[in-house]
């Protein structure tokens, strides 16, 4: 084996076999990290290459891992940052990628659209619990769905104060821009929606005719929306929450209130039964981490809100008993990140409210969260940070 002098040090690597360098690809910024896309090398060198790293530049912060993207973490929220990337067999590392183009990390936030028929939004910082506004959507709406990756939510409006509505909103949180975004397929209000980092699912509910079976698949990259596996009944005034491979539908209601609940999974489309919720319900609201959702279950009967939450864990389909709201709501929305979901509770007693919740996952702990800046109902959250879901 060669040997050479790097910096004055003996380096037993042997450059002839060795993998080419990675191509950059696009970072994506999310609260104090990266994540950092490449293709791998076609030429592997020796031997197969076992992990890649990338570098920060500033800080020199690194990240490893066997796939595309790599994560870097470690780094200050608003400063900007290039990376490059290396792969790594048994006879050493490549060469250094090409630099990437510059992004800068962002606190982790949810933005949450109050509905009510009123274009307001707010930005709620979730390590700190500081309520700011948002920028507005761009029609008045209420009664409709969001989701989104660690760059943007995408925003159906629902009903936008004209009427039923297809238009949904693009909104960007790293300069808090928003933008028109892809149509949905038909005009519909009472929807809900999940996602991973790649794609959303948005149950479009109510056509104004009743409800639907329609879902469309939104593709963040390419800003395109076309059609998904439908769910197995019509449904409206569902809520939704998942990982980075299933969604979890709450169907809401059917031709009643039901405990229906799908699971999507969006490697491969399919649409299949998850375990039902412990009671009917309808006009919930649903927020969870890579581990658990937890689905508030709004109206149980007649049209009286609730407190009632359920814990749905994942990995063995398992639903249970959550630590109930602080007051009985319905027609509320949510959105957390990898540590807590913020629900605002939407109509509390028959009337909008300006109340949140925030649902501690760790211990179950729900406790008081900053409120909203006007009285909600029928509002729609998506946040840039929760891993193992949508980062």
């Amino acid at each position: 084996m060669s040997k050479r002098y790097i910096g004055g040090l003996i380096s037993a690597f042997n450059t002839l076999k060795v993998a080419n360098a990675p191509t950059i690809g696009t970072p994506t910024g999310g609260c104090a990290k990266v994540c950092v896309a490449f293709t791998a090398p076609s030429c592997v060198g020796g031997g197969a290459i076992t992990s890649y790293t990338a570098v920060s530049c500033p800080s020199f912060k690194t990240g490893t891992g066997t796939t595309s993207p790599v994560q870097v973490t470690g780094l200050t929220n608003g400063t900007s940052y290039t990376f490059t990337v290396s792969a790594n067999n048994a006879y050493g590392p490549s060469a250094f990628s090409a630099a990437s183009s510059s992004v800068a990390p962002i606190a982790s936030v949810g933005i949450f659209a109050i509905g009510n028929a009123t274009t307001t939004r707010d930005k709620y910082t979730f390590s700190s619990c500081v309520n700011a506004v948002a920028t507005s959507s761009t029609a008045s709406s209420y009664y409709g769905a969001a989701a989104g990756n660690s760059v943007f939510g995408i925003f159906a409006l629902g009903c936008n104060g004209a009427g039923v509505s297809s238009t949904r909103n693009k909104y960007t949180y790293s300069g808090c821009v928003n933008a028109s975004a892809t149509a949905a397929t038909v005009a519909t209000y009472n929807q809900s929606a999940t996602g991973n980092s790649t794609v959303g699912i948005f149950a479009l509910g109510n056509n104004g005719g009743g409800g639907t079976t329609t879902r469309n698949k939104y593709t963040y990259s390419c800003n395109t929306n076309a059609s998904a596996t439908s769910s197995c009944t019509v449904s409206q005034y569902g809520s939704a929450a998942g990982t980075s491979t299933v969604g979890i539908f709450a169907l809401g209601y059917t031709t009643a209130a039901s405990t229906i609940r799908n699971k999507y999974t969006y490697s491969g489309c399919t649409s299949t039964s998850a375990t039902a919720a412990s009671s009917s319900n309808r006009w919930g609201a649903a927020v969870g981490n890579s581990t658990v959702g937890i689905f508030a279950l709004g109206n149980l009967s007649c049209f009286t809100g609730s407190t009632t939450r359920n814990k749905y864990t994942y990995s063995g389909d398992v639903n249970a008993s959550a630590t109930a709201s602080s007051a009985t709501s319905k027609f509320g929305s949510a959105a957390g990140n990898s540590l807590a979901g913020i629900f605002a509770l939407g109509s509390v007693s028959c009337s909008p409210s300006t109340i949140r919740n925030k649902y501690t996952y760790s211990g179950c702990v729900n406790a008081v969260a900053t409120a909203s800046s006007a009285s909600s109902c029928g509002g729609s959250a998506a946040s840039n940070g929760t891993c193992g879901v949508n980062v």
